[in-house]
């Protein structure tokens, strides 16, 4: 069983491929997705409308769950936190936000991380495996029946590098945003990368409109390299000139993610020399109050602190926004909650 392939894990290409090879009718295909992604059924057996054989077919060829809840924590403010267990035990993370303009799921593309960022509890758990995009998928459906409502809004920044599992990134991108699949508009989707150069670059050949986003967290690489290790190998130059890349083929604004971490990236002298690297850049920064991990030394910035840091990068011309906390009473930091399970 564990080696049986996850319906999720097949495009729709592939879907009526399988169904052609097998003698079945390519229209097949349609219903199979609607059931999986609409109705978001459980079990082959409850697609009411396809023949008996075909439904033996599925069950003997796929397995259709691909995660079980482990545990659930929600906040006050409706942030929901889930604990998923795949088909060989990993653990994974799945975080949920109530947004006022929809429901917004943050998703795990690896079990572990290998950039490891001296900030994050994700990073404190060595990668064992990528997640296939039927696995990454799955999060959201999961995570749609426990809430029973429709989430609408996709961000890739949970545990694990999205560039560092590339494939299955994109076929995950090609199925979510793929009308007989779960239809998620491409600007509703933000992918979430530490700075890997190459793949930025690929990417803005992909010809998606999918957001971007890149976290930098300092502007140069002294304090960058203390902070994400992987500065040493795409340093913040390198970095700098992929975004530049990117700009130019995709014509799409970048969003640069910061977090503040209180006396290391977030002084006024700091505050001035990001501007000078984003200047005349079409970015925007999204400022993000440090969510404090036991397993890391550093402190969020003082509310003063990041409030002066807001205004120079305004009064530069940067735009610029800074993100209010949720989820800060149940560790709502990626990876936490998978790391005090463990």
């Amino acid at each position: 069983m564990g080696d049986m392939m996850l319906i999720y894990d097949l495009t729709y290409e592939e879907l009526v491929t399988f169904l052609l090879e097998n003698n079945q009718k390519k229209f097949r295909a349609e219903q199979i997705w609607q059931w999986l992604y609409k109705q978001k059924v459980r079990s082959f057996q409850e697609m009411g409308n396809l023949p008996t054989d075909l439904i033996n077919l599925l069950e003997d060829s796929f397995k259709i769950q691909a995660l079980e809840l482990v545990l659930k924590h929600e906040s006050q403010d409706g942030t929901l936190k889930c604990l998923y267990s795949l088909h060989d035990g990993h653990l994974i993370e799945a975080v949920l936000i109530k947004q006022h303009y929809g429901n917004s799921i943050c998703v795990t593309t690896q079990v572990g991380c290998n950039i490891g960022c001296s900030f994050c509890a994700s990073g404190l758990l060595k990668k064992q495996r990528d997640l296939t995009s039927g696995e990454i998928i799955a999060q959201i459906i999961e995570t749609e029946r426990i809430l029973q409502e429709r989430i609408s809004y996709i961000v890739v920044m949970g545990i694990g590098e999205p560039f560092d599992n590339y494939e299955n990134l994109m076929r995950f991108l090609y199925t979510i945003n793929h009308p007989k699949g779960l239809a998620i508009g491409a600007r509703h989707i933000t992918v979430s990368t530490s700075g890997i150069v190459p793949k930025i670059k690929e990417y803005a050949h992909m010809g998606l409109q999918v957001n971007l986003a890149i976290s930098l967290h300092a502007p140069n690489n002294d304090i960058r390299t203390k902070l994400m290790k992987i500065n040493q190998k795409y340093p913040v130059e390198d970095v700098i000139d992929a975004i530049k890349y990117y700009l130019k083929i995709t014509n799409r604004r970048v969003t640069i993610e910061y977090i503040l971490i209180d006396e290391l990236n977030d002084t006024q002298e700091v505050a001035l020399e990001l501007v000078q690297v984003l200047r005349g850049l079409n970015v925007y920064v999204n400022l993000i109050p440090y969510n404090e991990v036991l397993e890391a030394p550093y402190k969020r910035s003082s509310l003063v602190a990041m409030e002066k840091f807001y205004d120079t990068l305004k009064k530069q011309n940067i735009q610029v926004t800074l993100r209010k906390e949720q989820g800060h009473d149940i560790n709502a930091a990626c990876g936490q909650l998978r790391s005090q399970h463990l």
